[in-house]
Order: structure tokens, then sequence, then C-alpha cells
């Protein structure tokens, strides 16, 4: 073991080192999180410092409830008496006095139409709150004529299906975190997976192209040459994609605090409720380490069998394959379950990283079923590995045309 520690610690050392693997590392998601810190920094103060406004109500009978409303999502609101003309509104407006005013007149009774009037326009975020806030106001007003206000009011806005579990109770956010849980951890494991088994069979590639692999088989045996690129390249994946979910959870860290500080209407309590909590991290975990091992030894095997690039190509799309068809299969029901057949499908082992986690999350399978899963990837990978290992040791040092079918199977067993 000796020498496959010392080969990860090369592959590991020689790809952390190098500029791209610290611009895609470090630098982008700092970037990133620099671009939204400031983003929403600069978004924050605007709202802050324009928050003062005043609410001129010609109809006599929406100002105090709309002012409560907006009260309510966090501005001050200064109701003027209706007395007050309009001409010294808009002085108040281009002195400085007031940033904007908010006009309610008889259309806003019949149609729900208002005038914000100021010298800049509101932004996205203005508009949405003052409209929704404005609409519910009228809504209420004129269906407290018709007995049942509340009642009619939920009629006009659209009915709404109420799902009832006969199996396991889960509400409504567990439903949705876990949605948005299968979803993001089977994009990334398509992506670290293919990524990743993609640099394996580069690093193969490159040392047989340049004759070095030669040299290093004559202290090193092929199989172990092989599982030292596996792990250094395994160890510098979760290195990368560890300092990337470290940046989303920092992310998350600043965002749910100045949600809750800006945002007042906003329950930050049932947003927290939609991250994923660490029974859900460590299957993923679980599912990326078999699946990049399982990959990873396809994609080594592959290197081994070409001696050019345009040859490695045209070989791993039978690899590829294998990661596209489940993730296309996956996007068909984003809640993980659909046709019966696919969660038997999703127990196959090239399957199962990007078909049975989203369905585990999400509860549409039984756990024995998640457990059967991972026990045929590891035999799967044991599998894998030793065929993998075989075509290896002889493919590494052959030079010349691709081998055929044939031929592969002629290694394996001479091996």
């Amino acid at each position: 073991m000796r020498q496959v520690w010392v080969v990860l610690r090369r592959e590991y050392i020689e790809r952390v080192k190098t500029r791209g693997f610290i611009i895609a590392t470090i630098a982008m998601p700092v970037l990133m999180i620099g671009l939204i810190g400031l983003s929403a920094f600069l978004s924050i103060q605007a709202e802050r410092a324009d928050r003062d406004l005043a609410l001129v109500d010609l109809t006599g009978q929406l100002g105090e409830a709309v002012a409560a409303g907006m009260e309510a999502v966090g501005y001050d609101i200064e109701l003027v008496d209706r007395d007050v003309g309009l001409q010294e509104m808009d002085r108040r407006v281009n002195e400085d006095e007031i940033e904007a005013y908010v006009l309610l007149d008889d259309l806003t009774l019949q149609e729900g139409t208002f005038a914000y009037r100021g010298k800049e326009a509101p932004g996205i975020t203005r508009t949405a709150v003052f409209e929704k806030v404005v609409v519910e106001t009228v809504l209420e007003l004129r269906l407290s004529f018709a007995g049942s206000a509340a009642g009619l009011r939920e009629l006009l806005t659209g009915g709404r299906l109420s799902f009832e579990s006969l199996g396991e109770e889960q509400s409504e956010l567990e439903r949705v975190s876990g949605m948005a849980t299968g979803f993001a951890g089977a994009f990334l494991l398509y992506f670290t997976m293919l990524f990743y088994g993609a640099y394996v069979l580069r690093s193969v590639l490159d040392e047989k192209r340049n004759r070095v692999v030669e040299v290093v088989v004559s202290s090193i045996s092929p199989w172990r040459l092989m599982l030292g690129k596996i792990l250094g390249v395994g160890s510098m994946g979760l290195t990368q994609v560890g300092i990337w979910v470290g940046c989303a959870a920092l992310i998350g860290l600043l965002g749910v605090p100045m949600i809750a500080a800006n945002w007042p209407a906003v329950d930050v309590g049932e947003l927290s409720q939609l991250l994923p909590g660490p029974g859900p991290l460590g299957l993923l975990l679980v599912f990326f380490l078999l699946g990049y091992f399982l990959y990873s030894s396809l994609f080594a095997a592959v290197g081994a069998m070409c001696s050019t690039e345009e040859e490695a190509q045209q070989a791993q799309f039978p690899v590829m394959m294998l990661l596209i068809i489940p993730f296309i299969l996956q996007m068909t029901s984003i809640e993980g379950s659909g046709l019966p057949w696919m969660d038997w499908a999703a127990l196959f082992p090239f399957f199962s990283p990007i078909m049975m986690y989203p369905r585990a999350v999400v509860g549409a399978v039984p756990w024995w079923m998640v457990g059967t899963s991972l026990v045929l990837m590891a035999a799967a990978l044991i599998g894998t590995a030793w065929v993998a290992g075989r075509i290896y040791r002889v493919g590494i040092l052959m030079q010349g045309k691709r081998p055929t079918l044939r031929e592969l199977v002629r290694w394996i067993r001479q091996a």
C-alpha cells in the first residue's frame, strides 16, 4: 500500500497546485460570493435608504389598511389627509422631502390600479410587494359585502390542491426540500462523476503517450498505479467539492440573517427548513464515493486502451452513455418517482447514483431498495475494478491501434 500512497500523493499534489485548480476551486467561488454579496448589500442599502414614503387615499376607505400592510413588510408610511393637494405632494417629492408617494383613487377600488409618484421608478421587489398589499386590501373590502369574504377571496385567487398522504406523514416543506435536495444531488453526482472520471482518463492517457508509464511500472505494479491515480484524483475531487459546499454554506449563513433583517414578510423559519439535513448530505457522500470509484475504474480502463485523444473520445462514449441515460430518465420526474419500472431501473449499479439518490431523499422508494442499491454498487465496484485492472495491466504498455472487443477479452484472460 505504500506504493499506492506514493502515487496518490503525487496525483493529488500535482493537481491541487495547478493554476486551473486554484482558479476553479477558490477564486471562482470567492468571486461569486463577492458579486452576490455586493449586489445584495447595494440592494439592501437602497431599500433601507428609501423606505420613508407617503400614502394619499382619495377613496377614504383603503388608506389605513394599505398603510398597515406596507408597514408590516418594513416600510415607514405617512398617511396623508386626502384634502392635501397633489401639487403639494409633488413639491415635497421634487424638494426631496420624501422619496415618493402612493396614490389610491376610484380606479383602485374598481381595478386595483394605483399610482406610485416619484423621481425614480420602484424596483421589482417593491412593485411586487405594493401590488400584493393593495390588491389584497381591495379584495377584502369588496368581498366584505358578499358574506364570507375569506372564502370568496380564496376562490377568486384560485383553487389549491391539498395533498393528504396515506402513508408516512410528510409536510409540504419536507416534500419541497426533498425535491430540491434530490435534484441538486443528482446534478452534482452527474457532473462530478463525469468531470473527475475524465480527469482519470486524461491522466492515464498523458502518461501513456509520454512513455512515462514505461518507467513507472518498473517499480510499481500497473494495478497499484491505477488505484493510486483513482484515489489521488478522488481526493482532489473531494477537496474541490468540499470547498464548494463550504462556500454554499457560507452564502446561506450570510443570506438568511440578511433576509430576516430586511424582508420581515419572509418566514425565515420555513426557509431554513428547506436546507438539507445531515442524513441527505451523508447519503450523498456515500453515493459520490461509490459512483466515483465505479466510473473512474471504467475511465482508467478506457485510457489504458487508447493511444490518442481521438481514440479516447470515441472509446469513452459507452461509459458516458451510462451517465447520460439515467440523467435523462431522472429528469422526466423531478420528484424522484415516475413509472414503476424506473424505481427498479434505479437498482442498476451504474444508474443508482443519479436515479436512486433523489428517490431516497424524497421518500419515493423504501429504504430496503436504497440499501440494496448500495450493496449492488459495492459489488459492481469490485467486479469493475477487477476487470479494469486487468485491462489496465496489459493496455498501459500497448501502443498502436485500439484493441477490439475480442482482444479486450483476451487481455482479461491473459492478465
